[in-house]
């Protein structure tokens, strides 16, 4: 094929041509993502807003698999699976899986529980409970039944957001974990949103008619000439104003002006400090979190307290209702890998391992399970021993007297390799 055929031949996104189809009829269509969740406050010019995204990237950032274990239930392998495609590629035709797990905390934070709700599955999960999931959305819990509940979920094959009726066995419902602090209608964040809704009306007043100065003339206002003459005096001094640098202007010897007072403001605006200050604390944040200049203490106490039970409650939800009881039996799990290493630099994380493994506090196999990683096949991994010591024999203390071994022993120990000895690059990197 020539090049000009190619040319022919060729999509283009710009120019309909034959072979490209025609998509007249591809559905209703709009300027915005119609899946994308909208805040029941609306997008507030908040602190609110700030807070509900930061906590949904850093949740968002813990990876959650569908896995295997072992008899001691400890990760083996990742399952192969549509709910672990769903998990760690993408969850639908419009988000991957991080931007997912990023819309259930975000409508969870704000609504106080979300729905993941299967769409195609393999099989009809009216029929069997064996079944995968190829594809999920979050659905906007709209009415409470007992066995099952109604939500309003994005629907990709029309394009709208419909209601549907399903059981509640099929559908995980996660319910915010911070709910007293952020949905209870008393609560901190609640208090917090209504005060700062308070102050945007007040800004709003401000800049469409609110009083800051009323000025005194010396005339009698009481015939349309002097009304005339007295607004171009006010049009006068605006005109000042917004043409000073520093707000400056002149009057007349005669005139009087007086500054509105703002009392109610000010306090307000202490008000939304001391609400903001106390919502950190309960959420075990800080305005260094929000700037992203915490240091490693502040961030770890921040994942303990607000990101790690809100992935853990997503986690242990997905596996009580898309995992069924025989899969549960055959070492089945949904479980999510939190490095606690993660603000911690190589050199103290290999600093660490060695501590806990000399002090005889963690096996090998334990520090790699931390980490991420798989547990090594060697049997010194699961023993809660210090290799570089010697080891009582039958519960006698060993004599300090050198013990005679063969040519091959000697090998055979000097090849033995040390899990602990080796280089933490190279560790990561197995």
């Amino acid at each position: 094929m020539g090049f000009f055929q190619q040319l022919q031949h060729g999509w283009n996104a710009f120019r309909n041509r034959d072979p490209t189809p025609n998509y007249q009829n591809a559905g209703m269509s709009y300027s915005y993502r119609p899946d994308r969740p909208r805040f029941t406050r609306g997008n507030e010019r908040s602190i609110i807003t700030s807070v509900f995204n930061r906590i949904a990237l850093d949740a968002a950032a813990i990876d959650i698999k569908h896995c295997r274990l072992d008899e001691n239930n400890r990760f083996v392998s990742v399952v192969n699976s549509g709910l672990n495609n769903c998990l760690s590629l993408e969850a639908n035709a419009d988000q991957t899986a991080r931007a997912f797990i990023q819309d259930i905390v975000m409508s969870m934070l704000d609504e106080g529980a979300v729905a993941i709700v299967p769409v195609d599955t393999s099989l009809d999960p009216k029929v069997t409970n064996s079944y995968d999931i190829l594809t999920m959305r979050t659905g906007k819990i709209l009415q409470w039944y007992p066995a099952h509940v109604r939500l309003q979920v994005y629907n990709e094959r029309t394009g709208n957001k419909e209601e549907i009726m399903v059981p509640k066995s099929t559908v995980a419902i996660v319910e915010n974990p911070l709910y007293a602090v952020i949905n209870e209608p008393s609560s901190t964040m609640q208090r917090l949103a209504r005060k700062l809704a308070i102050l945007d009306s007040i800004d709003e007043q401000n800049g469409s008619g609110k009083l800051d100065l009323i000025i005194q003339l010396p005339y009698v206002i009481k015939t349309e000439a002097r009304r005339q003459q007295a607004e171009l005096r006010r049009k006068d001094i605006e005109t000042q104003l917004s043409g000073s640098k520093y707000g400056i202007a002149y009057t007349d010897g005669t005139e009087r002006i007086t500054q509105l007072n703002r009392p109610v403001e000010n306090n307000l605006m202490s008000q939304i400090e001391y609400l903001t200050n106390m919502l950190y604390s309960q959420l075990g944040m800080t305005q260094d979190i929000l700037n992203g200049t915490a240091n490693e203490q502040t961030m770890l106490n921040y994942y303990s307290r607000t990101i790690e039970p809100i992935v853990s409650a997503i986690a242990d939800e997905m596996k009580r209702k898309f995992l069924t009881k025989t899969a549960r039996s055959q070492m089945q799990s949904i479980i999510y890998f939190r490095d606690p290493f993660k603000l911690v630099p190589v050199n103290s994380i290999a600093e660490i391992a060695d501590k806990f493994t000399r002090n005889e506090i963690l096996t090998s196999n334990e520090i790699r399970q931390i980490i991420g990683m798989k547990p090594h096949p060697d049997p010194k991994a699961d023993q809660l021993i210090n290799s570089n010591i010697a080891q009582p024999n039958n519960g006698r203390i060993p004599t300090a007297e050198p013990v005679e071994s063969t040519e091959e022993e000697a090998t055979k120990t000097a090849e033995s390799p040390n899990l602990f000895d080796i280089p933490i690059d190279e560790l990561m990197g197995s």
